[in-house]
């Protein structure tokens, strides 16, 4: 997997999306941020996440969809459960997908970050084929993205705690991180 000069993943879906902007620099991409979601929650599979990240979410289509009404976010990646890649917006654009959040005491962390969301939930195990594709966006974020190293990789969680908990305790920190210290 390789990501091309514009911040593009070779050989992914990508998806237009409007919901991002320029990045103040460029050159300050530094941190990875790893996010779940589910539309609706815990229930995978539908396209629904697509659609929010779109911009074309059906807020009639399901009761818990009223509190998704006007919000504008997004993502890099999306992985699904079956591994499947999509990227919504070159990492070489500010994505939407941190909110309010600070790390390492710098604020703003759309700012200087990339933003993969898992589909899943805080409690229910990723896929083997998730683990997989994203060990693959990682080690490509790696090769491509120097600031960002395995001490830079972080849960929305991390950078948000008591506004998030994604991934949540479901996700296998220690395997992730040591099959890519073995890589690199």
């Amino acid at each position: 997997m390789q990501i091309d000069l514009n911040g593009v993943i070779e050989n992914v879906l990508q998806r237009p999306c409007s919901h991002f902007d320029e990045r103040p620099d460029e050159g300050d991409i530094s941190l990875l941020v790893i996010h779940n979601i589910s539309l609706p929650a815990g229930q995978f599979g539908t396209p629904y996440v697509d659609a929010l990240f779109m911009g074309a979410v059906d807020c009639k289509a399901h009761p818990s969809f009223c509190e998704l009404e006007g919000l504008r976010v997004s993502a890099h990646c999306f992985i699904k459960r079956t591994g499947e890649v999509i990227q919504y917006v070159p990492f070489n654009k500010r994505a939407w997908h941190a909110g309010q959040s600070e790390f390492a005491g710098q604020a703003a962390c759309n700012n200087f970050s990339i933003g993969i969301e898992l589909e899943g939930t805080d409690t229910t195990p990723y896929t083997q084929a998730q683990y997989a594709s994203l060990h693959n966006v990682t080690n490509a974020i790696l090769k491509r993205y120097p600031l960002i190293n395995t001490q830079r990789i972080v849960g929305h969680c991390d950078i948000a705690p008591g506004r998030k908990t994604d991934p949540g305790d479901s996700f296998n920190w220690p395997a992730y991180i040591s099959r890519l210290e073995q890589v690199i």
